[in-house]
């Protein structure tokens, strides 16, 4: 079953002239109501008129987060602030939240993308959604509330922790799907466990999680422990939120669909900026090509990921590679650049280990240290010295690195409670 038939198999020149039409239209509107725009376009010479179509999109200047920072909180809002309908917001950690609005087109572009994603999933109209993102400024709970509710699901809006309650209504409610974190799936699998809770007996089958990167080994688990099919959904709040891309059930590990006639897509070279061809692994950038209050430009994602067609694939929207990583999250040790998510790699190759760890960095002295830890498996001894020299070896002749090995006792590395998950504490 595909939600929009029509437009996810689109063939690919039809679908590129739906998109340069959108991105002329974009232009324009930006121009108009945008003065951050309008001064992008005056720097780098360039009239709207001068973007014909969708491969004139490298001429523009990229949109950065601090872009949106310096022009908070409703500088980049296209249109009147009477017809904005909800707004959002990120958690504002490292400086000034980044603020998003949606008008009624737009939280209607939401919901399709979003009800697109979770039929991909395996979800269908009738069904019972357990939602376990947060309700609030995050977009998860409320986007994910929205699209399922369009598609004609029942919603159950758990929202994030009080993992007893989660528990209680997984078994009570009966809900065939659930949305979370990768992480927080990892901790509810991990809780039945520990409670005698027989997966079998629940009536969830397909959980679509995402909000952060996980790998093969965290599918693999969570797959196990909640005897569902889990999915990657992605998406980031300057986009839209949830919903940009989603992988299918049916074809699982090949990349996720971005719906590109809503999000077109670039990879680029993290140093020069320049487009790669597909396949190449780079910087994600989107242009929102039917956003109305908060559209966006080459928006500079910081995902570290690959883009490619897949021609054995049910639609014809082009599909994105995991996510290995952010560009500002990446670790520089020793001169060797670090994705935690290579260390997960590793650690999904190791039958006696879970994929519940975390990596310390420190500096002692001039030189950068990265601790592992990371639990066994049930059963088995962590102070078994022979497991830890053999993840040492592994990780030293994968990545080049060395580093310490701290083998943990199941369920002792601290879980996710609802939110995302960080896999890196850097001390230095």
């Amino acid at each position: 079953m595909l939600y929009n038939p029509s437009i996810e198999t689109l063939p690919l020149a039809k679908l590129r002239q739906l998109q340069s039409e959108r991105l002329r239209a974009l232009v324009n509107r930006l121009y108009e109501k945008v003065p951050f725009y309008r001064q992008q376009f005056t720097v780098a010479g360039l009239m709207p008129g001068d973007i014909k179509g969708i491969e004139d999109l490298r001429r523009l200047p990229f949109t950065r987060k601090a872009d949106l920072r310096d022009n908070y909180p409703y500088g980049m809002f296209a249109t009147p602030m009477e017809e904005v309908r909800r707004i959002h917001a990120s958690s504002g950690t490292t400086g000034k939240p980044t603020v998003v609005g949606y008008n009624q087109h737009d939280l209607g572009v939401f919901n399709e993308v979003v009800a697109r994603s979770l039929v991909a999933a395996g979800a269908r109209p009738g069904m019972r959604l357990h939602n376990a993102y947060g309700y609030g400024l995050f977009t998860g709970g409320l986007g994910m509330h929205g699209g399922a509710t369009r598609l004609g699901m029942a919603v159950i809006p758990v929202s994030g922790g009080m993992t007893d309650r989660q528990l209680t209504i997984l078994q009570d409610f009966s809900p065939e799907v659930i949305c979370c974190t990768p992480s927080y799936a990892q901790t509810l699998a991990a809780e039945c466990a520990k409670r005698g809770i027989d997966p079998a007996t629940l009536s969830t089958r397909y959980a679509v999680l995402g909000a952060e990167p996980w790998t093969e080994a965290i599918r693999q688990q969570v797959e196990a422990g909640l005897q569902v099919s889990a999915t990657n959904i992605y998406g980031l709040s300057e986009i839209m939120g949830p919903g940009v891309s989603q992988e299918d059930v049916d074809e699982k590990g090949t990349g996720s669909y971005i719906w590109e006639d809503h999000f077109f897509p670039e990879v680029v070279d993290r140093e020069t900026g320049q487009p790669l061809p597909y396949g190449e692994e780079g910087v994600l950038v989107f242009t929102t090509l039917t956003k109305q209050t908060f559209p966006l430009l080459r928006y500079w994602t910081n995902d570290i990921c690959s883009l490619h067609y897949d021609p054995n694939g049910k639609r014809t929207h082009i599909k994105m590679a995991a996510i290995k990583g952010r560009a500002d999250d990446m670790l520089i040790i020793r001169g060797v650049n670090l994705f935690y998510t290579q260390v997960e790699e590793v650690i999904e190759q190791m039958d006696f280990l879970v994929p519940n760890y975390r990596l310390i960095v420190t500096r002692e002295g001039t030189m950068d240290q990265v601790e592992v830890q990371v639990e066994v498996a049930p059963g088995l001894d962590a102070a078994n010295p022979d497991l830890a020299a053999a993840l040492s070896q592994k990780i030293k002749n994968t990545i080049g690195l060395s580093m310490k090995i701290s083998l943990q006792a199941p369920g002792s590395i601290p879980g996710s409670e609802g939110g995302k998950l960080s896999r890196v504490e850097d001390r230095r």
